[in-house]
């Protein structure tokens, strides 16, 4: 990886339902991806949750990771966008 910082921001967004957060776990997990911290909730019938992960020891190339979270947030009927840190940091600036 290039990138000095090997942090990720994660977000899943879409109508609450069963197997959601094993689903996103499971990818990263299978991918060597560690979930530094999480925050999640559901807003009448709405899921959010927002991960800080660690790329660092990540086994594939980072575009398959993306590919890999599309295809599931398709399979789960949600919306999954990663973004490095950095360039989350940098788009959010005020």
């Amino acid at each position: 990886m290039a990138s000095e910082k090997n942090t990720a921001v994660i977000s899943v967004l879409g109508k609450d339902r069963t197997g959601i957060i094993a689903g996103v776990s499971k990818l990263l997990c299978d991918n060597n991806i560690n979930i530094n911290d999480i925050s999640q909730t559901i807003l009448d019938d709405i899921f959010t949750m927002i991960m800080l992960v660690d790329l660092k020891d990540l086994i594939i190339e980072e575009s398959d990771i993306k590919e890999q979270l599309d295809k599931l947030g398709e399979e789960l009927g949600v919306t999954i966008a990663i973004q490095h840190t950095e360039l989350f940091d940098r788009m959010h600036r005020i």
